[in-house]
């Protein structure tokens, strides 16, 4: 049932008009007669699910699929199974969720890629670019340095070169598929002025997210999604979070992500067992001390959080405790032994589990089904002789995909074929399924929709009264806050201070994070 669209005035042309829109893939059908209409300069959020189908309804207009049946209209113009030239060419500008930029090209390379400027014949203007990236930057305020490479970028960083190359393209019409998964509260809200500036001139925005505050705070109107189908369409006024959480998931949902859950109460266990760095220190790719001198322990029965502005050192110190970095000098301990050289599968003995904040690039191998996702890492177990037991694969496969709600619930569809949302819940599912003391959650339910934090907030609260110690790092202050017993904030690779939970806000955290505050680091 569709309700609350606001009244449209005949002489007014919807930007985008979706119709009866089905598309399946094989026996999986993403799209059920879903319908969507979007009218120039206005924010319009898109919510549902993961695997609700807004991505796939997305990628239709942008001409990256079309649609098995209905109708796709852009400014008037029916447009349905136009290409994706012809969509780029219109105006059309998908910044999707996982980056398509080129790791070893610089930001201004990236943005020109395709439509680079030249003198003469085919010498390339990389200057004139780089001038252009740069006066385009300073004008929406997502800064960053055209000359720096992708590949040293923070995800946070990568990011804003995304949202530019839709913009240096001419977009008039942006679609921005969870843009804010990745930014910090300072990122969001110069984020937020930039998609007001567009809409004021004219533009029309399409933001799918899972972040209902988001939503309630920057949208005009709201599309929600559930199973491929558009079951409602509110203008954002004359609604709420909780509201726009039921229609999503058909049913009540605690809006937990906020709301502080009590400390655990016991004692943390004894000083030998759970996680200790001791004066930790990590290079950067450039020599630079990118965790300088850090030390912390992590108790079992503890969840200790570190908030940051992205690019302050959180992801080089996970990197570095996973074994996936370098260690320059100190001590990394588990359950009181030394694993400081130890190999990714010799944590995962030593009782190590890790969520990373990238799940495709380091949580997945896309083109393995589900079910052998499922296993990486600890092989091993599954196998005689060196042979895979694929019953065995299977049987836990279903397990994991029935406890975790992993949709569709198919072991032998690719990863690659999941949504972001599901693609986290198969990495979540694997890393805490498995026998571990120690879990790094970093970003845990990045990309992920309510119900689905709802599950993965209590299953990081069960771990931790079953005595597991948990590092969680996290782009969300509030989910910080709310799940942590003690907090600390990074700051150009130090703890800027260290503090319970119980006496820490956003307010007080934030102030930490762009340094304009120093504190206890004991």
């Amino acid at each position: 049932m569709i309700s609350g669209a606001a009244p449209k005035s005949a002489s007014v042309v919807p930007a985008i008009r979706m119709d009866g829109i089905d598309k399946s893939f094989g026996a999986i059908r993403a799209n059920r007669g879903a319908s969507v209409e979007v009218m120039p300069g206005e924010i319009h959020a898109l919510v549902g699910e993961n695997g609700a189908g807004k991505s796939t309804l997305m990628r239709i207009l942008g001409g990256l699929m079309k649609p098995d049946s209905g109708h796709v209209e852009v400014n008037g113009r029916d447009v349905t199974g136009w290409s994706t030239n012809e969509a780029i060419a219109a105006g059309i500008g998908i910044v999707h969720q996982h980056f398509m930029l080129v790791p070893t090209l610089s930001v201004a390379e990236n943005l020109v890629l395709g439509a680079e400027p030249k003198t003469r014949g085919i010498v390339l203007d990389y200057k004139h670019a780089a001038d252009d990236v740069r006066k385009l930057s300073n004008e929406t305020g997502l800064v960053i340095a055209p000359e720096r490479l992708i590949s040293d970028l923070s995800v946070g960083e990568a990011q804003r070169v995304e949202i530019l190359k839709v913009l240096f393209r001419g977009a008039r019409i942006l679609v921005l598929d969870e843009p804010t998964a990745v930014l910090s509260p300072p990122e969001v809200r110069e984020l937020w002025t930039v998609l007001r500036r567009l809409r004021d001139k004219g533009d029309t925005i399409v933001l799918i997210t899972h972040r209902l505050d988001e939503v309630v705070e920057i949208s005009n109107t709201i599309t929600v999604m559930r199973a491929g189908q558009t079951v409602a369409r509110v203008k954002t006024s004359a609604t709420t979070p909780a509201e726009i959480a039921r229609l999503m998931v058909g049913r009540e949902v605690s809006l937990s992500a906020g709301k502080r859950v009590q400390p655990s109460g016991r004692p943390t266990g004894p000083p030998d067992k759970g996680l200790e760095a001791r004066s930790l220190i990590v290079m950067g790719s450039r020599g630079i001390r990118v965790i300088d001198g850090v030390s912390f322990t992590v108790r079992p029965g503890e969840i200790f959080g570190i908030a940051g502005v992205e690019g302050n050192g959180q992801t080089e110190l996970i990197e570095a405790l996973a074994g996936l970095r370098p260690v320059f000098a100190g001590e990394i301990l588990i359950d009181g032994a030394d694993i400081t050289r130890r190999s990714v599968a010799q944590r995962h003995d030593a009782g190590l589990s890790h969520i990373p904040e990238d799940r495709q690039r380091r949580g997945l191998i896309l083109e393995y089904t589900v079910a052998n996702n499922l296993i990486l890492g600890v092989q091993k177990h599954f196998s005689s002789r060196g042979i895979i037991d694929s019953t065995r694969v299977m049987e836990n496969a279903m397990q994991e995909i029935s406890s975790f709600d992993i949709r569709p619930p198919n072991p032998v569809l690719t990863a690659r074929s999941l949504s972001g949302g599901n693609q986290q819940k198969v990495v979540v599912a694997r890393e805490m399924g498995r026998e571990f003391s120690v879990l790094l959650a970093s970003q845990p339910t990045r990309g992920v929709d309510v119900g689905a934090i709802e599950f993965i907030h209590q299953q990081l609260l069960d771990a931790r009264a079953q005595g597991k110690a948990i590092l969680l790092v996290s782009a969300e202050l509030n989910e910080v806050l709310a799940l942590s017993d003690r907090v600390a904030v990074m700051y150009r690779g130090k703890f800027a201070v260290v503090m319970p939970a119980a006496e820490a806000s956003e307010e007080v955290l934030g102030e930490y994070m762009i340094g304009t505050k120093k504190g206890n680091t004991a």
